[in-house]
């Protein structure tokens, strides 16, 4: 690795722990200090009762042995004393334990709450570009690994400092000789667990992004269980789960397999530190050099174990940090994603008539109108009637791939605009347009006469209504479900939109009416029972324009009657745009568009087209569907 590499690796970690101490210390400065604070009480009365210990066998214990009638009393008190340090020292660990305990959740709980705002204000082409399994592992295994470094790794490093330093002084003024030899084999330690340690770190962080992986793949087999079944492809999929499992279980076997071997190497080192202070202590004190006594050898014991148990703890420690480092990298670069762009500056507002001029009002009129501030201070408001125009519009979603090409359309206030065309044609592709999901590369889209990059997302998606094919429901009442649309909605209007989308019948005849609850996306309801909830939830929010993203395709002929006759409620003297693989659902629509790879072929009424006896006619005529 070159010295640019490292140097930037390690900028970038001490920017992550910076960045994760930050959010720490702003909330919870007072507790942290008094973390630090019992932190250094816990290690000095480590060192205390150590030190103590030279003066128990050298100022009590030894004298009293060569007395005929010892006094047992001042050895007592001197207990007594060394029982009250240790007590000290207990209490404090308990508490900073505690502290650390609410720390580490209250940090872990402001980290999940931002990233899920910073998820709700990502654009659609983040997800359309990373699994759903790879974004629930920041929340869950990703944020799981700060715990353990929050809670006790910061703790753990703070006291190691302390003791570090407080021992070494200890050991320095109790024997100089000693100390040379522990400072000797704690580099070899450090050493150990630098080459040790290094190679675990390496696969720790590999096992991390191979469990992101794994919950990616898993979540995709959850959701695509019925495939998988009908296709009988459970074999290639446990497959193809081995190879990642696989994967993840050779990282995370080599990043235990030296991560179990330091511990015994150090343990070991340990041991041989504490028989070589002990023999040469003995040496030392026999040949009268430096003046070791028997306590000041069985302090300094005790010191020496102080000295190299922070080593010890820290390689124990060292694995959770760099996974807890790993997990802060992924956090912090998934908050640090690009949030949708929005330079839009018209909003929608609720609006009144004054004469023949509209002026803004708080209170729900029907009558909405853009905001429209110019550059030169005049202030306009443009009335909402949902006339959307396309003018040479080009777009791809990736650089110099174009999907469409040179599309023009327009939809009057209140008329049905059908897309018509194969899989990929670019039907879809012009509702996300509308929608602002992506931005178009070349050409314009008005609404109402302004640009559509010129109206704030937000307000511009509240005046579009969408039923997709796939319908997501939330779990919760359909009460609930339907307020989606209206959050502000009265019970009476909940039970309206129901009734227009013809909802009504079938909810009532359930167990808890509107109060049953949904559980697994509406997994108890049949497929038009869940589209009819949705065109009911799409009628409450009250758009101007509505978009019908092949809403039927997915249900059987006489379901679907009932879900079109609600449909067909739901859009009247609204703009409507159809996507549909049926052409018997857009024989009435005020222009059907034919496109083909991303070029209009086709446009006219349903008759004109025949007439024409193009694709149209083809497709109409033929004895298939669309595909």
């Amino acid at each position: 690795m070159s010295k640019s590499v490292k140097s930037k690796k390690k900028k970038v970690d001490r920017q992550t722990i910076t960045r994760l101490l930050g959010y720490v210390f702003r909330e919870y400065k007072l507790q942290f200090a008094i973390v630090l604070i019992l932190v250094v009480f816990s290690s000095l009365t480590n060192i205390a009762s150590s030190l103590f210990i030279e003066s128990l066998i050298d100022d009590y214990i030894s004298p009293m042995l060569l007395q005929d009638n010892p006094v047992f009393t001042p050895l007592l008190k001197a207990l007594v004393i060394m029982a009250c340090i240790y007590l000290v020292g207990i209490v404090s660990s308990y508490l900073y334990n505690r502290i650390m305990s609410k720390i580490s959740q209250g940090t872990l709980k402001t980290i999940r709450d931002e990233m899920f705002a910073k998820m709700q204000r990502l654009p659609i082409k983040y997800f359309d570009t990373h699994t759903h399994g790879d974004i629930m592992s920041y929340y869950t295994n990703d944020t799981d690994t700060l715990r353990e470094l929050i809670s006790r790794g910061i703790p753990e490093i703070f006291s190691m400092v302390i003791t570090l330093v407080s021992t070494f002084v200890a050991m320095l003024c109790t024997s100089a000789y000693l100390t040379v030899l522990v400072i000797f084999l704690a580099i070899i330690m450090v050493k150990v667990t630098q080459n040790i340690g290094g190679k675990s770190s390496k696969y720790f962080v590999r096992q991390q992004i191979t469990i992101a992986k794994a919950n990616g793949f898993i979540e995709e087999m959850i959701n695509g269980q019925k495939v998988i079944k009908v296709f009988s492809h459970e074999e290639q999929s446990i497959k193809d789960f081995k190879e990642i499992n696989d994967e993840l279980c050779n990282a995370t076997t080599l990043a235990n397999k030296y991560s179990n071997i330091l511990m015994p190497a150090l343990a070991n080192l340990g041991n041989i530190q504490f028989v070589l202070v002990g023999v040469i202590g003995g040496l030392l004190a026999i040949y009268g050099i430096g003046g070791m006594t028997v306590g000041a050898i069985a302090a300094f014991l005790n010191l020496s174990k102080s000295f190299t148990i922070p080593i010890s703890r820290l390689s124990q420690q060292i694995n959770s940090i760099v996974m807890a480092m790993a997990g802060a990298k992924r956090i912090f670069k998934f908050m640090d994603e690009e949030k949708e762009f929005d330079d839009g500056y018209v909003t929608l507002v609720n609006a009144e008539r004054d004469g023949e001029n509209l002026k803004e009002t708080d209170h729900y009129t029907g009558i909405w109108a853009w905001k429209y501030p110019h550059h030169d201070g005049r202030l306009e408001y443009v009335e909402l009637k949902g006339h959307i125009e396309l003018t040479d519009v080009n777009f791809g979603y990736e650089p110099g791939k174009l999907i469409l090409h040179d599309i023009s359309l327009y939809a009057k206030p209140g008329q049905k605009i059908a897309f018509v065309g194969a899989t990929g044609a670019g039907k879809t592709t012009i509702t996300n347009l509308l929608n602002r999901f992506y931005d178009i590369e070349d050409g314009k889209i008005r609404y109402d006469g302004i640009n559509i990059n010129k109206i704030k997302k937000d307000d511009l998606r509240k005046s579009l209504g969408m039923v997709l094919q796939d319908v997501n429901l939330f779990t919760g009442t359909i009460r609930e479900n339907i307020r989606y649309g209206n959050e502000n909605a009265t019970d009476e209007q909940v039970y309206d939109a129901a009734k227009l989308a013809n909802a009504h019948n079938f909810i009532m005849n359930l167990p808890n009416g509107y109060d049953t609850m949904i559980d697994g996306n509406g997994g108890s309801l049949s497929q038009g029972q869940k589209q009819l909830i949705s065109i009911a939830r799409a009628a409450i929010a009250n758009p101007p324009v509505m978009i019908l993203d092949e809403a039927t395709s997915s249900i059987d002929t006489r379901t679907e009657k009932v879900v079109q006759d609600g449909m067909d409620k739901l859009m009247e003297g609204r703009t409507v745009f159809v996507i549909a693989h049926r052409l018997s659902t857009v024989r009435n629509s005020k222009a059907i568009i034919v496109l083909d790879h991303g070029r209009i072929i086709e446009r006219g009424e349903h008759e004109y087209l025949l007439d024409q006896k193009g694709v149209y006619y083809s497709l109409y005529t033929g004895a298939f569907e669309l595909e």
